[in-house]
């Protein structure tokens, strides 16, 4: 153990023998411990927030609400233990989840305590820390000193090799797939030998866990780890040696730990073993903000805290200093809807302030204007833009707000990713259509020769330039030339010729088919949706909405041509950075935000909460989803407004939508329901009719189809289609209104049958149970006969005859 920088201040100074009782020197020898309710740093403290600074001894979880302090609970408890001299800095361990967060802390720190945040070495992320402790016990778990953490892109390289030398066909099961399958073995815990059989079976045909622990084995070999391994060999560290852990627990007297409910398996195991040593653990978080579970986030590790530490004490921050009482109080209504919470109330102390608004467009494009004008109204009246935030669901919804707001001149900053056009995928798929209108393009070609893989290499590029340079015409038509020739191998060649003659087709298609229609045949002919589509990092789905996006963005215009001239103009245009500009942003880039006003669009069924979080997730899916619309309100100081679209257009084709049933789960005292102030009524005459009557047809929602075949849905938004063309007329919007201005979204669907919205996935109030039940015969177009084994919402689990046990959804199947 290091030694401390100074001597340790008693708890109380001890009597002395000498001193007069009462005497001059003994009162001012007791004068020397510090007198804590005096401290700087404890004034301003609300009751429950002193109260957590002030309880030191014992587990302790501070259940810390959106804006009540969290971090300044956190600094001034450290500043406590330094000052009342229970620890020394170097005792205290104290774990973030982001360098930001791990130096705003010791900024804090600092201010409160001076320097002796300098011997405080134990603050910091879960990685820097174990990588701390790695490096100080390398020998123990196989590595050598100085061992290398590889980053993203050698670890795929490395998994590359590794496919190659087993003959696994890489395109089949791609290198980025095993690293994400593996990156998820390793945020639960699990060591090769501990991957349950079933789960090391699903890739490569049963290679998976086989490829897991060559490629561990394969990292020992260069002494080199990986981010998960920062953790996973710090937990093997502890339990294989007890004196190491031993160690540990003799020099951390205090363990503090930030956000504990964004926690993976991992990291709660790691915290678990250092905490046996000292009973003196806080965790800080917020279950109700839990919006992580995508990528491994447990929120069961906070929920079961009193139970993994027996004699807990639990205190609940409440007392709000962000956001005004109509905002805190809907948000309060709406998360209490979810089941898997440890409870608590936000309350404001301030002003009421202005309700939350509910407001309603004809469609996504409506909305997108309508939010511009009540910016620029907003910007009119005096309010800084950089206090006004749009906060999407999903990546592809910004790309609207960013035309809108370049037609108006607003300048705007995406924070957390680059702008729509600039987004790697969208660039990529821009250089293709570039290509096939320009041949002289070189800059666009040059960028997608090899992309999606085709073996062609620098080398062969470089050829394709010598060419060019020497005959003084394009790369397109140099490759053209190289591929008449023997310089190339044969098999690159043949990959050149392939690609040629695919841009001369397409430019000839270009003559006879629309620009839409040409754009969705390049992504799919070239390979390029494809490559996402077995893509299986967690962003992979994004980027294909997001192509999804950018085809149906080209339809108001003429030609590609002119498409293309647009998007230079739109590129070229200055990003608000350095200046006052709109945040846009998604809602799980908000997190930690905080702004004046708050614009929340595209509250709508399978868009938000998302299909795929309950096709996936079920009943913890909606309730994740939940807890992401409670953070997108809280990030409100203000203003809150909520904006849904009757109509969207998804992958390429209009689409009736019903509104979020979370606008439901809002209290009525708190939200009014404004009428939309886009310019277009329900009518939509200013769309010359196109959208009126008969010609847009029959909502999907008047219809009993049930909520699993959402308009986000594959074949929900297939057969909706076909149903509307065949049917015609009807209903126009998907929803109805009740008395007092509040939606519902089960309205539409009882005018036609049964609750459109049903089953388990949702709150008990918005609708009936599965009729369906356990053991009954079932049939399936797709997996013929089956029996039904279990039921989760709207999701049943069949044992087919013939096809095996599945799990589909209940409008898939019918009784037999």
């Amino acid at each position: 153990m290091t030694s401390p920088p100074y001597p340790r201040r008693p708890e109380a100074a001890p009597e002395l023998p000498g001193l007069k009782p009462g005497g001059i020197a003994a009162r001012a020898r007791a004068a020397m411990t510090p007198s804590a309710p005096d401290a700087a740093y404890l004034t301003g403290l609300n009751p429950e927030q002193r109260e957590a600074v002030e309880t030191l001894d014992g587990p302790l979880l501070v259940l810390a609400g959106a804006g009540t302090g969290k971090t300044r609970v956190l600094t001034a408890r450290v500043a406590h233990i330094l000052a009342t001299g229970r620890a020394f800095p170097s005792q205290i361990l104290v774990v973030t989840f982001t360098n930001k967060a791990a130096r705003e802390m010791k900024e804090r720190i600092h201010a409160m305590v001076g320097d002796q945040i300098e011997g405080m070495p134990w603050l910091g992320t879960f990685h820097s820390i174990g990588v701390r402790i790695l490096r100080r016990h390398h020998e123990l778990v196989g590595l050598k000193s100085g061992f290398t953490i590889l980053d993203t892109d050698d670890q795929i390289r490395l998994l590359k090799q590794l496919l190659a030398a087993e003959n696994i066909d890489e395109k089949r099961w791609p290198a980025r797939l095993l690293a994400s399958t593996i990156d998820g073995w390793k945020n639960r815990g699990l060591s090769p030998k501990d991957v349950p059989p079933g789960e090391g079976a699903v890739f490569a045909n049963g290679k998976g866990g086989m490829l897991y622990a060559a490629y561990q084995a394969r990292l020992k070999a260069l002494n080199a780890v990986d981010f998960g391994d920062l953790l996973l060999e710090g937990i093997r560290l502890f339990r294989e040696n007890p004196d190491v852990l031993a160690e540990y627990h003799r020099r951390f007297k205090y363990l503090l730990v930030d956000e504990y409910q964004d926690t993976n398996v991992a990291q709660y195991l790691w915290l678990r073993l250092l905490a046996q040593g000292s009973k003196n653990v806080c965790c800080v978080g917020d279950d109700d903000q839990s919006i992580y579970g995508w990528r491994g986030a447990e929120v069961d590790n906070i929920l079961r805290f009193e139970s993994d530490f027996p004699g807990a004490k639990v205190i609940r921050l409440e007392r709000n200093y962000r956001s005004t009482g109509h905002i805190l109080a809907s948000a309060a209504h709406l998360i209490a809807h979810n089941e898997g919470r440890l409870g608590k109330t936000l309350f404001s102390e301030g002003e009421e302030g202005e309700h939350v608004t509910v407001t309603g467009a004809w469609d996504s494009g409506e909305e997108a204007r309508a939010v511009g004008e009540e910016i620029e109204a907003l910007q009119r009246a005096g309010h800084k833009l950089s206090e006004i935030a749009i906060l999407v669901r999903a990546s592809f919804q910004m790309r609207e707000f960013e035309d809108r707001f370049v037609t108006l001149g607003l300048p705007y900053r995406v924070i957390g990713g680059p702008r729509f056009y600039e987004r790697a995928e969208i660039r990529d798929a821009l250089a293709y259509l570039r290509c096939v209108n320009s041949p002289a393009d070189d800059l666009a070609f040059e960028r997608i020769v090899n992309v999606p893989k085709r073996g062609i290499g620098d080398a062969t590029v470089k050829q394709v330039h010598d060419v060019a340079r020497a005959a003084g015409v394009p790369l397109q038509e140099a490759a053209r030339v190289l591929t008449q020739s023997e310089e190339l191998k044969p098999k690159v060649r043949a990959t050149m010729r392939g690609l040629i003659e695919a841009f001369d087709r397409w430019r000839e298609q270009s003559r006879t088919l629309s620009h839409t229609e040409l754009a969705e045949i390049v992504l799919d002919e070239s390979g390029y949706t494809e490559m996402w589509q077995k893509d299986r990092s967690a962003e992979a789905a994004g980027r294909l909405e997001n192509l999804k996006e950018l085809v149906r963005s080209m339809e108001p215009f003429e030609n590609l041509a002119g498409f293309l001239e647009h998007i230079s103009l739109v590129m070229d245009t200055d990003n608000g950075a350095g200046e006052d500009a709109v945040q846009v942003m998604t809602l799980h880039s908000a997190k930690g935000l905080e702004f004046d006003t708050v614009f929340l669009p595209g509250w709508e069924e399978g868009l938000f909460p998302h299909q795929r979080a309950l096709d996936e997730q079920g009943k913890a899916g909606l309730e994740e989803e939940r807890r992401l619309a409670y953070v997108g309100i809280t990030r409100a100081r203000a203003s809150a407004r909520i904006w849904f679209a009757s109509n969207r257009r998804i992958h390429g084709m209009w689409n009736s939508t019903v509104p979020s049933r979370f606008l439901d789960e809002l209290p009525d005292a708190h939200v009014r329901v404004e009428e939309s102030r886009g310019g277009v009524g329900w009518g939509g005459s200013a769309y010359g009719g196109g959208y009126g009557g008969g010609s847009y047809g029959q909502s999907r929602f008047d219809r009993a189809e049930p909520f699993a075949a959402s308009s986000y849905s594959t074949p929900g938004w297939q057969r909706a289609q076909g149903q509307r063309s065949r049917e015609g007329g009807g209903s126009r919007s998907g929803f109805s209104e009740r008395p007092g201005g509040r939606f519902d979204a089960g309205a539409a669907g009882r005018r036609g049958g049964p609750t459109v919205i049903e089953g388990t996935l949702v709150a008990s109030s918005t609708g009936a149970p599965s009729t369906f039940r356990t053991g009954e015969r079932v049939f399936h177009i797709k997996f013929g006969y089956g029996e039904i084994t279990g039921i989760d919402g709207n999701k049943l689990t069949v044992q087919f005859d013939k096809a095996g046990e599945k799990r589909v959804l209940e409008a898939f199947v019918e009784r037999v």
